[in-house]
């Protein structure tokens, strides 16, 4: 596979896992992760001049997180999540990949569309299989106030 097509296949793994998260198609989403994936979110807090981590979890923790939605008291409003691929760094069999992330919220009531949460993923995507695989996201937020009853990753 070429340069080009390594990076178009990298950039629509990314595309594809906002469109299952958006779908709530949990299944979908873990199909494009590796088995050692890993997921997490985190965000510095100027207030109290630390890194704060909100969700840590290997593929195991993300399918039980997945199970355990419908349990939770959540807001069932649907979340749209917008990635723009930055840049591609190639590094043998894996690649780290910097995205634009903006997710946006629209109301069940009324339906009106708010910006809710802005970031970047940052992802290692494998390369040695038949196709690219999530390695790992880190979720870097630059919102911090999401409000309550948002169980649902980004």
């Amino acid at each position: 596979m070429g340069k080009s097509e390594q990076r178009q296949a990298i950039e629509e793994l990314v595309y594809r896992s906002c469109l299952a998260l958006d779908a709530k198609d949990y299944k979908a989403f873990l199909a494009l992760c590796d088995e050692d994936f890993r997921y997490t979110i985190a965000t510095y807090s100027p207030e109290i001049r630390r890194e704060m981590v909100w969700l840590d979890h290997d593929r195991k923790g993300m399918e039980t997180l997945f199970t355990n939605l419908p349990k939770h008291n959540s807001d069932h409003s649907p979340l749209t999540r917008h990635a723009t691929v930055y840049t591609v760094e190639e590094k043998g069999t894996a690649a780290e990949v910097v995205s634009a992330l903006q997710v946006f919220k629209t109301a069940l009531d009324g339906g009106a569309t708010e910006l809710f949460a802005v970031g970047r993923f940052h992802d290692t995507v494998k390369l040695n299989g038949a196709a690219p695989k999530l390695a790992r996201r880190v979720v870097r937020l630059e919102t911090r106030l999401l409000g309550y009853g948002y169980h649902i990753p980004f």
